[in-house]
């Protein structure tokens, strides 16, 4: 059983920065792609950004250019630098794992990032 763990998660003021990180259980080069979700109350949760194991990366529109996922093998974690916060980014962010294309995602527990003044 695959456990994914996040941290990393606060209360910052717009315009700042935080790094999310999700540590894996497993080695995360065996999945075929990592995920940062997030969602706010009454809302579906929304893909954030990924990651195959080859490197490739996508992001929301939402978040182009101010948030950056990346990985580290060798520490099976997976980060997400986030840039340039805005209040609209304020939900709890979940890491996700998935083992090949379509299959069902691994969740984490979850960590809340709060962005207000």
């Amino acid at each position: 059983q695959v456990q994914l763990v996040e941290s990393g998660g606060g209360l910052v003021q717009p315009g700042g920065s935080l790094r999310l990180s999700c540590a894996s259980s497993g080695s995360i080069f065996a999945f075929y792609a990592m995920a940062w979700f997030r969602q706010t109350p009454g809302k579906q949760r929304e893909l954030v950004a990924t990651i195959t194991s080859g490197g490739t990366t996508n992001y929301a529109d939402s978040v182009k250019g101010r948030f950056t996922i990346s990985d580290d093998n060798a520490q099976n974690t997976v980060y997400l630098q986030m840039n340039t916060l805005k209040p609209e980014d304020t939900a709890v962010y979940y890491c996700a794992a998935r083992a090949f294309p379509g299959s069902n995602y691994y969740w984490g527990q979850g960590t809340q990032v709060t962005v207000s003044s």
